[in-house]
């Protein structure tokens, strides 16, 4: 069994059972997952759910989608345009496009294959420019991690299931002060950003952002 995680190849059926428990599907459920490759995953989400669109920028692969209830679309993801917000997302994301489809994807409920590192910096409780960024809008949580073994070819890294859950009322944060803050971020705020503090940007809460965000204007 496979399903794709960039170049690499899902083999574990246990991993895929694990996502599909993470996603909470229901029958009323729209789905949009990104990347499906041969689909192995997409027959068992459609099985579940009312519709599922699958977004897959390799034309060589979609001939492996045709499956009840699942839309099929030939595109990069990063150029598609989802309908509304009504859709749960699910996918296997690639390092290199993760940044971009957290912020595309800002406001959905998702449920993501990320690089281990990646996801860890997520939802660490000391803050960076990506934690803020999602936790923002949104509570993460890794569910499990997913081992390098569990891939063909095994890649050079392990990876993690992480569930990102909007929040009903999300913080009001600049993020001009937060990247100004983070591109000296050995140095204390009273030096970057001119406020009286002698904490380090890593050291403030969601909380504390707000309200920075608030007297900065």
């Amino acid at each position: 069994m496979v399903s794709r995680l960039g170049q690499y190849f899902l083999v574990d059926k246990q991993i895929l059972a694990k996502i599909i428990k993470a996603a909470n599907l229901s029958e009323k459920d729209k789905i949009l997952e990104i990347g499906p490759g041969t689909g192995v995953l997409t027959r068992e989400i459609a099985k579940r759910v009312k519709q599922v669109i699958a977004v897959e920028i390799d034309k060589n692969l979609v001939q492996n989608l045709k499956i009840p209830k699942v839309r099929v679309i030939n595109q990069d993801i990063l150029s598609y345009c989802i309908p509304h917000t009504a859709y749960k997302i699910i996918g296997n994301i690639p390092y290199y496009i993760t940044g971009k489809i957290l912020r595309k994807f800002k406001g959905f409920f998702c449920v993501f294959m990320l690089q281990k590192e990646v996801a860890q910096r997520i939802c660490s409780k000391k803050s960076s420019i990506l934690s803020i960024s999602v936790n923002a809008w949104a509570i993460p949580k890794i569910i499990f991690f997913v081992p390098k073994t569990a891939f063909y070819p095994i890649p050079k890294v392990d990876s993690a299931i992480i569930k990102i859950i909007p929040r009903k009322k999300p913080y009001n944060i600049n993020f001009v002060l937060v990247k100004k803050a983070f591109s000296q971020k050995r140095k204390k705020l009273k030096n970057t950003i001119g406020i009286n503090s002698d904490l380090r940007p890593e050291d403030l809460s969601l909380e504390d952002w707000q309200k920075l965000s608030l007297i900065s204007g």
